[in-house]
C-alpha cells in the first residue's frame, strides 16, 4: 500500500522529471512531503534517490522561480 503523502511525492517527482526542471520551493515541499510525518518509507526513499540522480546528472535542473 502506498501511502497518500508518497503519492504527492510521486506527482510532484514527475511533475519535474517531464518539465525537466525544479524551483528551489518545489524542492524543499518535496522534502517536506516526505518529512512530514517522520517516516521515509522506502517507496519515498528510492523516489527522492531518483529525483537526485536526476538533479546531479542534470536531467532535471534547478531554475529560478
Amino acid at each position: 500500500m502506498i501511502r497518500e503523502s508518497a503519492q504527492r511525492l510521486k506527482e510532484m517527482i514527475i511533475k519535474a522529471i517531464d518539465d525537466h526542471k525544479i524551483t528551489r520551493e518545489e524542492y524543499d515541499k518535496i522534502i517536506h512531503i516526505a518529512t512530514e510525518d517522520g517516516v521515509i518509507d522506502s517507496h519515498e526513499r528510492v523516489l527522492l534517490e531518483q529525483l537526485q540522480d536526476m538533479i546531479e546528472n542534470k536531467t532535471v535542473k534547478f531554475v529560478a522561480k
